[in-house]
């Protein structure tokens, strides 16, 4: 491998570490706040701010967002994109769908059973049957749409493309975030706490691609100078 891909590969790595890293630490501390107490003030400010604005039209646009962070629609559309992606013989997108998604589900039951939060009085609907901390649409959906447009970004034309892809991505996730606040389904910090907890798990699943994808790289440029040698 040249030198400057070594540059930009150790970048990646120092940059992704820090990150995940960052969104550890702050999970641990949304975590012990909540089990103290101190969460209550900002979850009851923020759920009461939030709510000030509904209306029966936006509570429709809310609910359309937060049906596309659920579990149904997000394994769906997964199912599909990893249906695409071997149609056209991504194999590799394909698995690495698989695992981060499936990672997810694994890491949201745990984590709302680890931790037992009950969830709030809703505004509109029923509270779910599942404990509220972290938020799993805010989790399923950083992993899923976050990867997505990994996915996309890379193949569209020009950087006003790749930008689109990514400013949908960020504003879709961000709206289903908002979405469980304003139903009133979560409390602030477990959207918060979800995010967080994705953090760190695209950068765990990431890292490790990266890390995947180097080792051969360097294989075959070894095997490539055996062979002209």
């Amino acid at each position: 491998m040249d030198k400057p891909n070594r540059v930009r590969t150790g970048a990646f790595f120092l940059g992704a570490l820090l990150v995940a890293t960052t969104a550890l630490f702050v999970f641990g501390w949304l975590a012990e706040e909540m089990l103290e107490g101190d969460t209550r003030q900002f979850d009851a400010f923020v759920r009461t701010a939030v709510h000030q604005f509904s209306t029966p039209a936006f509570t429709r646009v809310m609910q359309v967002f937060s049906f596309l962070g659920s579990v149904a629609a997000v394994t769906t559309m997964s199912l599909v994109a990893v249906c695409v992606s071997l149609y056209f013989r991504h194999t590799r997108t394909a698995a690495l769908l698989v695992v981060t998604m499936l990672g997810v589900a694994v890491l949201d039951v745990t984590l709302k059973h680890a931790f037992h939060r009950p969830r709030p009085a809703p505004f509109f609907g029923a509270a779910p049957n599942s404990y509220s901390f972290p938020s799993g649409h805010a989790l399923c959906s950083f992993c899923f749409y976050g990867m997505l447009a990994a996915i996309l970004a890379p193949l569209a034309r020009g950087r006003v493309a790749k930008f689109g892809i990514w400013m949908a991505a960020v504003v879709l996730i961000g709206m289903i975030g908002i979405s469980r606040i304003y139903l009133g389904v979560h409390y602030p910090s477990d959207v918060f706490a979800g995010y967080c907890a994705a953090i760190v798990w695209v950068g765990a699943v990431g890292f490790l691609d990266r890390s995947l994808r180097a080792g051969e790289k360097e294989k075959l440029e070894v095997a490539t100078h055996a062979d002209g040698i």
